[in-house]
């Protein structure tokens, strides 16, 4: 264990996020076509790597040197540690809560059209277009075809126009 005088510590950090699946080939198929998003295999039909591309932005818009998370698809019959354990979930509906991903939407797309994409390809909509006032952004959420539940997020901005019906977790 290491003593006070040694190097900063780094906190616990975020590096990853899996979606469960029966078929990775078809998940992976999903996400490419959901968010044009490149998808490698690694390997094929086990693992995809999801990469999204671009780069943390810093507080004057241009890119930092920290790029974005990646996400992976991973096979439910061949995981680790114990690739014979029956998964205890994401290869149905969800039936109870369960993590989500949140996504934030890029300046080139936008909620209504990734909602779209996601419903052709087989997603279950939750909801649309709501707002949440203490966060100042705008959300809707899908369910992927494996379980997996994506909320996609869009901020508010200086501005928002806001209707009554959009309002979510505030007083009226």
């Amino acid at each position: 264990m290491a003593d006070s005088t040694s190097a900063p510590k780094s906190p616990n950090t975020l590096i990853f996020v899996d979606f469960p699946t029966s078929d990775p080939e078809a998940a992976a198929t999903f996400y490419g076509a959901v968010f044009n998003w490149t998808v490698e295999p690694r390997p094929e039909n086990h693992f995809y790597r999801i990469v999204p591309g671009g780069n943390f932005p810093n507080p004057d818009g241009s890119d930092s040197q920290v790029g974005n998370l990646h996400l992976g698809i991973y096979a439910t019959n061949t995981a680790l540690p114990d690739p014979n354990a029956k998964p205890s979930a994401g290869t149905a509906a969800a039936k109870g809560p369960a993590p989500r991903v949140y996504i934030l939407v890029g300046d080139d797309d936008n909620e209504a059209a990734i909602l779209e994409r996601a419903e052709k390809h087989g997603a279950t909509i939750l909801w649309r277009d709501k707002y949440w006032a203490e966060f100042n952004g705008f959300h809707g959420a899908f369910r992927d075809p494996w379980g997996s539940e994506v909320i996609l997020w869009t901020k508010g901005g200086d501005d928002p126009k806001v209707r009554d019906d959009q309002r979510i977790n505030e007083q009226r």
